[in-house]
Formats: C-alpha cells, sequence, structure tokens
C-alpha cells in the first residue's frame, strides 16, 4: 500500500479536510495515475453531507479525474507508462451479467462499483475518489484522452456530465433531422445543448431565466425557450423528438412532454430531491409518448463520447478552484452560483 494525500469528509455535517490515505500497490491489471484535474459534481456534495444516506466515511469523493499514468501492471495491455488518461463515475463491475457483456457497465446487475463511496478490498473498505493526489484502477475502467493539454482541465467533467448527456442523446438517436430540447442550462445541460448540436440536432434551450438566453446561444443552442413564458412553450407544442431534461429539482413534467411529438421521448436525467408531480397518463397514451431515464455510460461508450468531443473540440465551461476553497464551493453550487463546473487543480491538493 501507497499513501496518497487527499480532501475528504469524516462526517456528513463536517467540513472536508486535509487525510492521508493508502492506495494499493498496482496489481497485474491496474494503472497508477497521478491526478492533475478532478470535476466537481452535485453528486459529490449530496454523498459527501450524507443528502442521499449510505454515505462511508471517511468520504473522499471525485468521479471526473484526468491524469497521467505513473505506473501500469504487468499484464497492461493498452496503457503505458506517460498516456493521459481519465477516470469515470466507474472503477468495477461484475463483469459476467448480460449488461456487462454488452459494455453497459453501469447497468450492472450485481452493482457496479462506484469511484467512491462503494465496496472494495482496499482499505478502508470503500472506494474513495479523484479529490487525491494519484488513484489506481483496473485498466478495464481506465479511459484514452485525445484532447490537447490545455483543454485538460475542461475535459475532466465530461467523464459525468458529458456521458450523462451524450449517452440519452445517442441511444435515442439524436442526428440530422432531429428535433431535441435540452431543458436547464447548468453543468449538465450546457453539455447536453453542445452535444446535441454538434451531432447535428436542432438544438433547443428551455430556461426559467431570460437572462441565461444570450448563454444558451453562445453554448450553440438554435432557439431558446423560457419555460415560464406560457406563448412561447405554446409556439414549439408537439414538435419535439426528443427531450432531455437535466433538471434535478422536482417540476411539472407536463410542460414538456406536451410539447413532443407522436413517439416522442421525454428522458431524464436529473434526480430530484422530492419526486416530480404525477404527469398526465392521457396526453402519453394518445400520443404514444414516453418518458423515460438514464444513467452514465458504459466504457465503450464513454470512450466514443471522449473521442467525439475530442474530434470537435468539445470541453466544459469551468471554473478552477484550489481545493482549499472545496466548501465554498459546494454552497456556491448549491446556489447555482458556477459556470458550469467547479474544477479542482490537484497540485493544489499537496499543500
Amino acid at each position: 500500500m501507497n499513501n496518497t494525500k487527499a480532501w475528504g469528509a469524516r462526517a456528513g455535517d463536517k467540513p472536508l479536510e486535509p487525510m492521508d490515505i493508502a492506495r494499493r500497490t498496482p496489481g497485474a491489471r491496474d494503472v497508477q495515475i497521478e491526478i492533475a484535474y478532478c470535476g466537481v459534481c452535485h453528486s459529490d456534495l449530496h454523498t459527501v453531507r450524507s443528502e442521499w444516506g449510505g454515505t462511508r466515511y471517511p468520504c473522499v469523493p471525485g468521479h471526473e479525474i484526468v491524469g497521467e499514468v505513473t505506473a501500469v501492471g504487468d499484464a497492461v495491455t493498452a496503457f503505458k507508462v506517460g498516456d493521459t488518461v481519465g477516470v469515470g463515475c466507474l472503477v468495477g463491475s461484475c463483469q459476467r451479467c448480460p449488461s456487462c457483456a454488452e459494455g453497459l457497465e453501469q447497468y450492472c446487475e450485481n452493482g457496479f462499483v462506484g469511484t467512491y463511496n462503494g465496496p472494495t478490498a482496499d482499505p478502508p473498505g470503500h472506494t474513495l475518489g479523484g479529490y487525491s493526489q494519484r488513484i489506481v484502477v483496473d485498466e478495464k475502467f481506465v479511459l484514452k484522452i485525445r484532447h490537447p493539454k490545455e483543454q485538460l482541465a475542461a475535459v475532466a467533467p465530461l467523464l459525468c456530465a458529458g456521458i450523462t448527456t451524450y449517452s440519452p442523446l445517442r441511444h435515442w438517436k439524436v442526428g440530422p433531422g432531429s428535433k431535441v430540447g435540452i431543458v436547464g442550462i447548468g453543468g449538465l445541460g450546457h453539455m447536453g445543448i453542445k452535444i446535441a448540436h454538434a451531432m447535428g440536432a436542432h438544438t433547443v434551450a428551455f430556461t426559467t431565466s431570460e437572462g441565461k438566453r444570450q448563454d444558451a446561444l453562445d453554448l450553440g443552442a438554435d432557439a431558446v425557450v423560457v419555460s415560464r413564458n406560457a406563448a412561447e412553450m405554446r409556439a414549439h407544442a408537439g414538435s419535439f423528438d426528443f427531450i432531455l431534461d437535466t433538471v434535478a429539482a422536482s417540476h411539472d413534467l407536463d410542460a414538456f412532454t406536451q410539447l413532443l411529438k407522436r413517439d416522442g421521448t421525454l428522458c431524464l436525467v436529473g434526480v430530484p430531491e422530492h419526486p416530480h408531480p404525477s404527469p398526465n397518463v392521457g396526453a402519453i397514451i394518445f400520443g404514444r409518448k414516453a418518458i423515460a431515464g438514464s444513467l452514465i455510460g458504459g466504457l465503450p461508450e464513454t470512450q466514443e463520447m471522449l473521442d467525439f468531443c475530442a474530434e470537435r473540440g468539445i470541453v466544459a465551461e469551468i471554473e478552477m478552484i484550489p481545493i482549499q476553497k472545496i466548501d465554498e464551493a459546494y454552497d456556491r453550487m448549491q446556489k447555482s452560483d458556477v459556470k458550469y463546473r467547479f474544477v479542482i487543480d490537484s497540485a493544489s491538493i499537496g499543500r
């Protein structure tokens, strides 16, 4: 085992603090990564503060990791020392069930292992994430990063926000000729706009704020609708093939299902603290419409997303922070005071 400096929380009501953690010595199939950047996801905040329950402490969050390979096991074939790589939300799965066999590890029928707060044989008995100087991961769950060096900090959020939006857009075959809505222009939504536009879809952004109209256009939206404006909403009734709803707060889904064409789909990727109001079932039945959900992506699709974004120069809009400002960043996230993702400069962890 090797000691590594990290930042984590020892209880849900405690701030994050420096700590030393143990990382295993790389095994035959392991890749050791010196972390350069780690994105800050809203899931980090929920887990650290035990807002979803089930948090294991000490909790070291972080699952949007970009860094450099510093060691590989004898059986590793896909990576070498010096490679730029990424690690996303998963570091393990059963590799036996039908979902794993199809490269859909996020739906592992025996439960995937999250990059943090997941069960592991390594001390302390659960996984510790990317708010740390280094990490050791099975090569199966390591991804190649092909973006240029100057974009690497802004690549980190692709490992969660990027794949969370790419996967449903890809699954529902969004592309030229599609009219696609993106609900919410935050950490997830801004990536949804960029990716849907790059896929060739006519992309419409939905926001509750008139002040975000120009922001959405700058991100690549072809049109913007203020969802509180009834006239603007009515103008799009029955016209969407697909709507990706990224909002993680309870809201009226009927406002968006009525915008779908026959056979259209409203896909939810935000998990609200309280359930959404029950939708109008009749409106769904009479249009053969669907309300669906989607969870990140498996390893093959995540690599596909990274390559797609590298080819097109797509990265997240970020604000870089030192780890010492992480609790302040969490407070700002709760107030939606960030455009659009925080990223930790991992060099600050050792200071």
